[in-house]
């Protein structure tokens, strides 16, 4: 079983750490920590070759050749799938997109 490349970009990353430090505020230490290790874990359960992903049912980001897949039904991680690399463009709600 091989892996690809993951990198997280700094936006994405940003949108995980503002939900962690969210939850921080709202005395939430446990949940914020696990909710930051689980998101981290299923982006990289993205990497597996046996796995593709089809393209976002966004106009704006299918055009573009994104990939999306929805995360505890919340939330909606936005990719570039690679043959060696996935490339984690955004971690955003899934409200914010227009289907």
């Amino acid at each position: 079983m091989g892996f690809r490349k993951i990198i997280i970009r700094e936006s994405a990353a940003e949108s995980i750490a503002a939900i962690s430090f969210f939850l921080e505020s709202e005395s939430l230490l446990a949940t914020a920590e696990k909710f930051t290790d689980d998101a981290y874990d299923f982006i990289t359960h993205l990497g597996d070759n046996r796995k593709g992903y089809r393209i976002c049912r966004d106009p704006e980001r299918g055009s573009l050749g994104y990939k999306c897949i929805p995360y505890k039904k919340k939330y909606t991680i936005v990719f570039v799938e690679l043959d060696t690399e996935i490339i984690v463009c955004e971690f955003i709600l899934s409200k914010g997109i227009y289907w």
